[in-house]
């Protein structure tokens, strides 16, 4: 990764948290599907990134909207968990050839199906660490499990809706 991805990531990284803080913090439909935009920092991340550094940018990015939050260190321990299992998740969904390092597992890069495969899952489990943590002995299981699958569905949607407006297109597509 040059100097110039690596800017570029930060500021993505920056701009997704400010996005997060200031529209996205009361967003919920109908109490139930809540709105984790900048965990599309985290994923969009390159194959290439090792998993120390991305343990680290991930709590110190949940961290920082846990202040404006004020959860206490809930979004950081999920995104913590998050980028735990992005590592382990690659590795489970990857092709017969490997990737390319420099890949980015982006909807451009890889297609939609692909895309799905990888962030839906990664998201479902940052949303189940969430809400056990900020649920925890006060609602069932299937309340959790039920905030956790359409927070899941709506991240998702709005991750793809993003990529495909505001992200450049290769060539040919």
């Amino acid at each position: 990764m040059n100097i110039r991805n690596l800017f570029s990531f930060v500021l993505l990284i920056i701009f997704l948290g400010v996005i997060q803080i200031l529209f996205l913090k009361n967003l919920a439909l109908f109490g139930v599907a809540f709105v984790f935009i900048y965990l599309l920092g985290i994923l969009l991340l390159p194959i290439s990134v090792k998993t120390s550094p991305l343990l680290f940018l991930a709590f110190f990015l949940g961290l920082m909207i846990d202040v404006f939050y004020e959860t206490i260190g809930m979004h950081a321990a999920a995104a913590t968990c998050l980028a735990f299992f992005r590592s382990l998740w690659l590795r489970v969904i990857s092709p017969t050839g490997g990737y390319v390092d420099t890949e980015e597992p982006s909807l451009n890069e890889m297609g939609l199906v692909w895309f799905l495969t990888y962030s839906f899952p990664l998201i479902f489990v940052y949303s189940l660490v969430f809400f056990i943590a900020d649920q925890w002995g006060t609602s069932g299981f299937l309340g959790v499990l039920n905030k956790s699958f359409f927070s899941s569905i709506l991240t998702c949607l709005l991750a793809i809706l993003v990529q495909l407006l505001f992200f450049k297109r290769r060539r040919g597509i």
